[in-house]
This record gives structure tokens, C-alpha cells and sequence, in this order.
């Protein structure tokens, strides 16, 4: 095997592994914890399933630190089909991951503010549960505001697979369409909330345009051959 399909592959395998902690963390974990518009019931959640609560933090964590390494070895993929592009999409998404360090630390608050410590004896419980929902919804703004990043990045890598001649073009197509999944997360949760129970689920359909590659990058690798 040579060292461009053994990149190809390794780009294939580290996206699996890093879509399993960000699912968990972000998708699942969520789902079991988060009661939206209910704050006693979400922060009933958090204190009977903390441990749980607490790994699906540290499973998103690990999920961004993974997407920097994602990136890194498509750089090292893509560098040699347009250099320009290659770093562009780099930056996209070290300003995503950076967002979402950020966006995370509002997840983690209401353990903080739940933890029983003297300093919060100023507020009561029905307080303390308030700012918790506060910090919850915050999180997942900071998420839609990452979305941004999420989307652009997959411009300059859908345009470096199109370009490259060792993978389909029809994959680098569905990478730029599915950047336009990502962008219609975010306004549906800005610009149009009132129309977001229909623009969401057009939204993750047309995110899906981003598996495709990462598949046939582990399945099938890329030609025997350097890139154009």
C-alpha cells in the first residue's frame, strides 16, 4: 500500500473514531440529559446521571481534538493539489474547533453550579436551576454558531477532491453541497427559528453530502497514482 492511500485510509478511520465521541457526546448524551424549555427535569437529568454527563464532556473534547488531527492528514493529503486550499480549509476548521472549546465550557456549567459548593449559597435551587438551563442553551447556540465553520471547510476540501484526480469528483460535489446543510443549521437557529422544525431536518439531510468521501476514503482509499 502506498503512503497516499495509507493517508487516504488513515483520514477514512480517524473520521469514524472521531464521529463516534462526537455523537456520543454531542447527539446521545444530549439526549438523555437535556429537557428542552424544562429546567427542573433537565437538571433532575445531570444530577442523577453526572457520571454519564461528565463522559459525554469528555468524549466531545476528544471528538474536536481528533477533528485537528482529521485535518491534518487531509492536509497532508490535499496539500499537493492546490497548497492554497489545503491550509484554507485548515483554518476553517481550526476556527471551528476553537469555537467549540469554547461552547463546550457553557456544557460543563451546570455541574459547576449544581456542585453544592458555599459560594452558590447565595442563590436558591430554583436559581441555580435557571442558570443551568441559561448555560445549556447557551451550548447549543455556541453549536450553531460553530456550524459556520463546519460548513466552509468542506468548500475548499470539496474543491480539492474535485481537482485531485485520485477520488471522484462527484464526492468533492457532495462535500460543497453538504457545506450548505451546515450553514442552513445556522440560520434556521438565528434567522428563522419560527421555521426550524422544517429546516432542520432539510438541513441534516444535505449534511450527509460530507460521508460519502470519508467512506470511500476507508473503503477504497485513493489510485494508485499522484495527484494531478
Amino acid at each position: 500500500m502506498n503512503s497516499l492511500k495509507k493517508t487516504a485510509r488513515s483520514a477514512g478511520i480517524l473520521y469514524i473514531i472521531m464521529d463516534v465521541f462526537m455523537i456520543f457526546g454531542g447527539m446521545y448524551v444530549d439526549s438523555k440529559i437535556y429537557v428542552p424549555g424544562d429546567a427542573v427535569a433537565t437538571v433532575n437529568n445531570i444530577l442523577a446521571s453526572e457520571w454519564l454527563f461528565r463522559l459525554g464532556f469528555v468524549s466531545s473534547l476528544v471528538g474536536l481534538i481528533l477533528q485537528l488531527f482529521l485535518v491534518h492528514v487531509l492536509y497532508e493529503l490535499f496539500k499537493s493539489v492546490d497548497k492554497g486550499q489545503a491550509k484554507l480549509m485548515v483554518i476553517f476548521i481550526v476556527a471551528g474547533v476553537s469555537v467549540a472549546f469554547l461552547y463546550t465550557l457553557f456544557q460543563f456549567a451546570p455541574i459547576l453550579l449544581l456542585s453544592g459548593t458555599e459560594h452558590l449559597s447565595a442563590f436558591n435551587p430554583a436559581q441555580l436551576q435557571t442558570l443551568s438551563m441559561v448555560f445549556l442553551d447557551l451550548y447549543n447556540h455556541g453549536y450553531q454558531i460553530a456550524e459556520i465553520f463546519w460548513g466552509l471547510w468542506l468548500i475548499p476540501l470539496g474543491l480539492l477532491v474535485y481537482k485531485s484526480g485520485f477520488v471522484p469528483k462527484v464526492l468533492g460535489v457532495l462535500l460543497i453541497v453538504g457545506c450548505f446543510g451546515h450553514l442552513l443549521s445556522f440560520l434556521s437557529t438565528f434567522l428563522f427559528p419560527d421555521y426550524s422544525a422544517i429546516l432542520i431536518p432539510i438541513a441534516e439531510t444535505v449534511m450527509g453530502g460530507e460521508l460519502p468521501i470519508f467512506l470511500w476514503l476507508l473503503i477504497k482509499g485513493v489510485k494508485d497514482q499522484k495527484p494531478a
